[in-house]
């Protein structure tokens, strides 16, 4: 594994977001000075906070899932989860809702899934719901410590053996008919696909290796921290403070300062040099190289992006006792939802929503008696033509009608504070194409495929997040900040990844 060259004794981190925050803690632990520059007041990056008239709105991610990752990044510090957080289970994991009426929902233990999956479709398919985790088990132990969790070079890199295994599994074949081939009803084929949509694939283009995604959250579980998603890098910062990491809030970088090929430290904006021997960069990879570096590398001009959302965040007087934590609503047309945002570039004709009433497992997070709502309606990205600035005021109240026909009546007319987040207010935070997704999970944008982690032609520069490796979701951006961090101290095996040990 290449590690950057010369001495790494201070390490400046751009963004305490989950990456920065896991890369700072694994730094801090393995001895390093880490200084970590934050251009808002708080720790989060996309994993903010919004507070309004006493509702709490978290800005990034809603799902949580693998929180043995973020007690591994405390082990670095001898730190424990429960003294930071308070994890609590969301059960079900996930509701879903379909066009003929019926609803499934999916649990985390086996037995209690294989219930209701008899329930909903007889006692064979529930057979096959029991192979089907069999299958998704042994493709997350092989991916995770082979492919997932660890960095690489080249292709070279790539486990022969461990490669062998995940083909025998089936793990290059398509998601959707490897998913068919354990599950025959459609509504069950839908609610272990859906998460292609993550990686930025419709289930009938993403590789079957991404059924790891479902096992994520479908087989190992859904958890909610007391206080939101934001309260995982609010406890993340403390326990990087307590162990000597220099946070500074209300600092945003401007660039890296070069010497050859080496950073010899950063410029914030109000024009103070910040020395440093490495720089770990976070903010996301296709905007950094350019803003930040001031290089643009050929290959960042034919990056795929996955598609965008939108996200309407609502206080509300309104209480709907039909739905769980998370709520899936699929509409009539499935492989057309795809075809629209994917192939096309256009809003979904016939949405599928992901409704979001967190207040349902944390009350504290809205008014005595009120509720939040986050609706998260997949869009195209920025790269198409849309006029986000003409269309964003029309599209939300198209979805808020369609969230009325979805069951959740008066659901306009009970709102008391509302937020609406476009692709053009994603791309407008730094984030390329309008994408919060980040790069699709193409072939080509895969593993050692993926933009690197250490920066080409640099001597001492990293970078950590969702648009190099692993990629998306709130597990693989811990474990970016861990790979960057040994891209600097190199790997210590002492605090490797509790999720496959």
């Amino acid at each position: 594994m290449r590690t950057v060259s010369g001495p790494t004794d201070h390490v400046v981190v751009v963004g305490a977001g989950l990456a920065g925050l896991s890369a700072a803690l694994r730094l801090a632990g393995a001895g390093r000075r880490v200084t970590l520059l934050e251009r808002e007041q708080i720790p989060g990056g996309r994993a903010g906070r919004v507070s309004t008239q006493g509702y709490e709105f978290d800005t990034g991610p809603g799902v949580l899932t693998m929180p043995e990752l973020i007690q591994d990044a405390l082990d670095c510090v001898g730190e424990n989860l429960s003294d930071w957080l308070e994890l609590r289970p969301v059960r079900p994991a996930y509701r879903g809702f379909f066009p003929d009426g019926s609803t499934v929902d999916v649990h985390a233990d086996v037995e209690e899934m294989a219930a209701e999956v008899e329930r909903v479709a007889g006692a064979a398919e529930a057979a096959g719901y029991r192979r089907f985790v069999e299958f998704v088990s042994r493709l997350y132990a092989v991916e995770m410590r082979h492919f997932i969790d660890r960095n690489m070079d080249s292709p070279l890199s790539l486990s022969v053996p461990a490669l062998a295994r995940l083909v025998a599994l089936g793990g290059v074949r398509r998601l959707a008919p490897k998913v068919g081939q354990y599950l025959a009803d459609p509504r069950l084929r839908r609610l272990f696909s859906f998460q292609a949509m993550y990686a930025g694939l419709s289930p009938y283009d993403a590789l079957a290796l991404y059924a790891v995604i479902a096992y994520m959250d479908s087989v190992a579980g859904v958890f909610a921290p007391a206080g939101g998603m934001h309260a995982v890098p609010t406890a993340l910062a403390g326990a990087a403070a307590k162990h000597g990491v220099e946070i500074h809030y209300g600092r945003t970088v401007e660039r890296v300062v070069m010497t050859g090929s080496r950073a010899t430290g950063v410029v914030v904006t109000d024009g103070e040099l910040i020395r440093s021997d490495a720089v770990v960069l976070t903010a996301d990879l296709p905007v950094a190289w350019p803003m930040l570096l001031e290089r643009q590398p050929a290959r960042l001009r034919r990056l795929r992006y996955s598609p965008s959302c939108v996200l309407i965040q609502v206080g509300s007087r309104a209480t709907y006792s039909q739905i769980a934590h998370h709520n899936i609503h699929f509409g009539r047309s499935w492989r057309g939802v795809f075809t629209d945002l994917i192939d096309s570039g256009r809003l979904m004709r016939d949405p599928s929503l992901l409704v979001t009433n967190a207040t349902r497992s944390d009350p504290s997070l809205a008014p005595p008696g009120r509720h939040t709502f986050s609706v998260l309606a997949p869009a195209p990205h920025t790269g198409w033509d849309i006029d986000w600035k003409a269309i964003g005021p029309r599209y939300r109240d198209e979805l808020m009608s369609t969230m009325d026909s979805r069951g959740y009546t008066g659901f306009s007319d009970a709102v008391e504070v509302e937020r609406v987040v476009t692709p053009a207010d994603w791309e407008a935070t730094g984030l390329a194409a309008g994408a919060p997704f980040s790069l699709a999970h193409t072939l080509s944008q895969t593993g050692p495929f993926r933009p690197s982690n250490l920066a080409g032609g640099l001597d001492n520069v990293v970078f950590a997040g969702s648009a190099t490796n692993p990629g998306v979701g709130v597990p693989m951006v811990l474990i970016s900040g861990r790979l960057a961090a040994e891209r600097i101290t190199g790997p210590d095996r002492s605090y490797r990844s509790r999720a496959w040990r």
